[in-house]
This record gives structure tokens, C-alpha cells and sequence, in this order.
């Protein structure tokens, strides 16, 4: 076997073929569009190399095939935060065929790597950017792939753990049935709270796409920043470079704001599932034929939406915004024809959110995905991720305020 690191064309070539070779025959499995991998290892593109960097390998036999590929990366913010009692750095992208071997080469080159830039942990499999796209290793739920979500074989969890990963938190994806109406008494309450005089609500408009991405960042921080320790604020521009980017993709009905007045206090954020169309583009590049395929499918072969990502900010959390947020996005997808909406995904650690959905009769939870840790030292006690930082910090606000 050889270690080979992604350096020129052939070889970022070769990065991106892989899966789709692997993975041939599979009808789960989506081929992601180039240009998105791409951009993520591409500093021009991706602000996360400012201040950190990235490197990427791909493994072969033998005979030189390809038989695996893998990539590591840091940002010195993000792996000194608090929250980490040591500085770590991330792996992702992994694929690889069934064989312990070959998967230990890829872990050991990511880790020595890592070790190399001062890392004492790295995580994985993640996404080097914001986690609502390629992060957690599917478990459980192997089934259609929802836009964004990762797919992989079954057997990814034994290579994972057989080298010493550890589950550093679980990820929940509820999958709701359109088709089904919603318990009588939470669609009332909400529509209740959607009618008072002080609230508006507003679609996503890309014309103005200025005034709802700074609202977009302001809710984002002013919530994760409250509930999530490992929280590392988001700027105007990575917003803005990821719907700029999503242009063709966002249907603007389907990304709501709730305002008091002209204050920004809570949106929701839900693509149609684009893997509907990329399945039918097959190599994963944006050529003049594949772009008249995707203008083309767009609206006739979506059928699924998946919600990226919601928030309320803490002061009016309990006013019941999220309600009409999310019945503003179920009415704007049933109009469309959607019949099915994946919301993912979910922390194991978030007891309010996963209980919401429980309470759902129309949902249900079908996929899990882990994000696992691998500790350098191997003697050092190893902690799951419990979000407890936050939890005693709104227990204690909660305690203030009674």
C-alpha cells in the first residue's frame, strides 16, 4: 500500500473519483458535486485556512489502485476553544475499501500530520467548515442520502472504532411525513402566536440577500453562541459565500424570519433535497449538459426538503416562535409537493429539541450519525461532548431570573 498526497490535478482528480467508484451500485449513495469539495479545500473559497490549513491523501494497492482516500485539517480558533482540553483537529472525507490495514494507514498519515501542527486530538468524520453539511458518520438509517448528510458503508463503523475512535456525541435525524397532518393543539398555538399584531414573518429573498444574511448572522451567533459551548462565532461572509455559492439550489419559500418589529429574533433554514437531482447527473461535475439537467429536474424531481438548520434567540424562546417558523416551512413545502422532510440533524446532548420531535406523530427518527474522537494519548481519560458549559450557564440564567 501507498500513501500519496493530494498535490496536482491528477491527484485531486483521483481524490474525487474515488467514491464514485466505490460506491458504484449503490442506489443510496449520491455523488457529490466537485466544485463543493473543491471549495472546501481551497483557501481563495474557505476562511477557516486563515489561521489553520488542510492536507488530503488518497491510499493505493499494490497494483496502484485507488482503495482509499483521506483528509486532515485544523483552524487554531476552533481547536483551542474552550471546550477542547486539548488542541484538536478534524479528519473527513474518508473512504476506504473493507480492510482494517488500509484504514489504519489513512488514520496514522491524518494523525501524524496533525501531530506535526501541534494537535493532540482530531474528530471525525467532520466537515472542515460549518458542521449542517458533511459531518458524523452514518450508524444507523441506511437509506436515501439527504442533501448535505453523509452516506457510508456499515462496516466504516467497525474501522473507525477498531482503531480507537470513541463516540464524542451522536446525531439524530428525524424524518417528517408531509402527508400527515400535525397534532391539532401545536398547529393551533402556533398559528395563535403567527397572528400577533407585534411578530412578522418573512421569506428569504436572494434579490435582498444583504439585509437577511447579516439577519441570518446575528440570529446564528446570538443562539449557538447561548447554547453551544464549542461554538465559534460565524462571519457575514461565510454566510454569504455559502448561499451565493447555493444559488441555484435555495428555494427562497422555504427559508423563513421571524421578526418583533424590525428585530430579528428567529429563522429556519431548509433546502429541497438536491440529491434528487445530482443522483441523475452521475459524475458529480457541473458541465453545460449537467447544468441543463439540474435547471431542468430541479422542479420536477424534488420531493424532499431538508431543514439545515433553526433558531430562536434565548429571550424569546419561550414566546413560541419556533411554532409558526416551522408551519410557515411546512406550508411553503406541502404548496411545492413535498412530501417528506428530513431535519437534521440533532445533538444527543439537545434533550429539548429531540423531545419536540418525539412528540411529533408525524416524525420519526431514522438516522444516526456519530462524531468520534481519537485522543493522541492514549492514558488520558477520555469525555464525551454533553454540552454542560451551556447547560449550567442557562440553568444558572433560568435560576436568576425566578
Amino acid at each position: 500500500m501507498n500513501i500519496i498526497e493530494v498535490k496536482d490535478k491528477r491527484t485531486k482528480r483521483q481524490f474525487l473519483e474515488l467514491p464514485k467508484h466505490l460506491y458504484n451500485g449503490d442506489s443510496n449513495w449520491t455523488c457529490l458535486l466537485d466544485a463543493e469539495i473543491e471549495g472546501i479545500f481551497n483557501p481563495k473559497h474557505n476562511t477557516l485556512f486563515h489561521g489553520g490549513d488542510a492536507c488530503r491523501w488518497i491510499l493505493t494497492d499494490q497494483n496502484g489502485s485507488n482503495i482509499g482516500r483521506i483528509a486532515a485539517f485544523y483552524n487554531l480558533a476552533k481547536a483551542n476553544h474552550t471546550s477542547n482540553e486539548q488542541p484538536t483537529g478534524g479528519i473527513g472525507f474518508f473512504e476506504c475499501i473493507n480492510n482494517q490495514e488500509a484504514a489504519n494507514r489513512l488514520f496514522n498519515v491524518a494523525k501524524a500530520w496533525l501531530v506535526s501542527k501541534g494537535m493532540e486530538a482530531m474528530d471525525g468524520p467532520i466537515n472542515f467548515g460549518e458542521n449542517y453539511v458533511h459531518c458524523g458518520l452514518l450508524v444507523e438509517g441506511f437509506m436515501h442520502q439527504g442533501y448535505g448528510m453523509p452516506y457510508n458503508f456499515p462496516y466504516y463503523k467497525s474501522l473507525f472504532e477498531n482503531y480507537g475512535f470513541q463516540t464524542y456525541f451522536e446525531q439524530y435525524s428525524y424524518h417528517v411525513d408531509l402527508t400527515k397532518p400535525f397534532p391539532a393543539k401545536q398547529e393551533s398555538f402556533a398559528r395563535f402566536v403567527m397572528r400577533k399584531p407585534n411578530y412578522r414573518w418573512e421569506h428569504f429573498q436572494m434579490k435582498h440577500h444583504q439585509k437577511y444574511i447579516q439577519d441570518l448572522v446575528d440570529i446564528f451567533n446570538t443562539v449557538w453562541s447561548d447554547f453551544h459551548e464549542d461554538y465559534t462565532p460565524i462571519t457575514y461572509h461565510e454566510f454569504e459565500s455559502v448561499f451565493l455559492d447555493a444559488k441555484m439550489l435555495i428555494n427562497e419559500e422555504l427559508i423563513v424570519f421571524a421578526y418583533d418589529g424590525d428585530r430579528p429574533i428567529g429563522m429556519i433554514i431548509c433546502f429541497p433535497d438536491f440529491n434528487q437531482v445530482f443522483k441523475k447527473l452521475k459524475n458529480g461535475r457541473l458541465n453545460l449538459l449537467n447544468k441543463i439537467k439540474l435547471l431542468y429536474y430541479r422542479k420536477r424531481s424534488v420531493t424532499r426538503a431538508r431543514q439545515l438548520a433553526s433558531g430562536v434567540i434565548p429571550e424569546y424562546q419561550k414566546a413560541g416562535i419556533i411554532g409558526p417558523l416551522f408551519l410557515k416551512m411546512i406550508d411553503a413545502c406541502r404548496k411545492q409537493g413535498y412530501t417528506e422532510l428530513e431535519t437534521s440533524w440533532v445533538g444527543d446532548y439537545n434533550d429539548t429539541v429531540n423531545k419536540m420531535y418525539e412528540l411529533m406523530d408525524n416524525a420519526s427518527k431514522t438516522k444516526t450519525h456519530i462524531t468520534y474522537r481519537f485522543l493522541f494519548d492514549r492514558n488520558k481519560p477520555f469525555k464525551r461532548f454533553m454540552n454542560e458549559s451551556s447547560k449550567k450557564v442557562r440553568q444558572q440564567e433560568i435560576k436568576t431570573k425566578d
